[in-house]
């Protein structure tokens, strides 16, 4: 079982419980189980902070995520896992260590701490009008893509596999609802 701490810092009505199923599927749809995850809804200027501090891009952004495992150096694929290629990223990644082994197959002991998701819901609502897209669809589309980096995925460098992956991810999540009262 996966545990997905959410905490809503923004005057957004988000219904929390709904964010945690939506990552903890996605994340056993990627094989993970015994893993915990972080998510956090923030402002223009927290987002903007950490993209500054972390990336070095001085501007606001959508989503960010802080993964705390190294999946190539430990062993796995940087660009994440070939979807179709194995039951779990363990056949992918054997060398991530005993209690990431051990998350990655299921079995009892620590969690693995995959790390954090934070999502800027501010400009997650104005892409969402923007795009004519409905807040909620916007707001999954951004965590699991958050948690895909998590688990090693990189839009960047991977030939569309990461797109592919969120494709999915989205036909097999309840995205609606997410959000309750957008703010204004």
């Amino acid at each position: 079982m996966n545990l997905v701490e959410v905490v809503n810092a923004t005057r957004t009505t988000i219904d929390e419980a709904l964010v945690a199923r939506l990552v903890a599927r996605v994340l056993e749809e990627e094989g993970v189980a015994g893993a915990e995850v972080a998510v956090s809804f923030v402002g223009e200027r927290r987002i903007r902070a950490l993209n500054r501090e972390h990336r070095g891009a001085d501007e606001v952004t959508d989503v960010l995520s802080f993964p705390l495992e190294d999946w190539e150096s430990g062993g796995g694929p940087a660009g994440g896992v070939t979807p179709g290629a194995a039951a779990t990223p363990l056949a992918l990644a054997p060398d991530l260590g005993d209690v990431a082994a051990a998350a990655l197959e299921g079995a009892e002991g620590p969690p693995l701490l995959l790390g954090d998701v934070v999502v800027c819901v501010r400009r997650a609502l104005r892409q969402a009008r923007g795009d004519d897209l409905p807040p909620a669809l916007e707001l999954a589309v951004l965590l699991v893509h958050g948690t895909l980096h998590l688990l090693g995925y990189d839009h960047e460098t991977d030939a569309g596999r990461m797109a592919l992956r969120q494709a999915e991810a989205l036909e097999l999540v309840d995205w609606r609802g997410l959000v309750v009262a957008p703010s204004r």
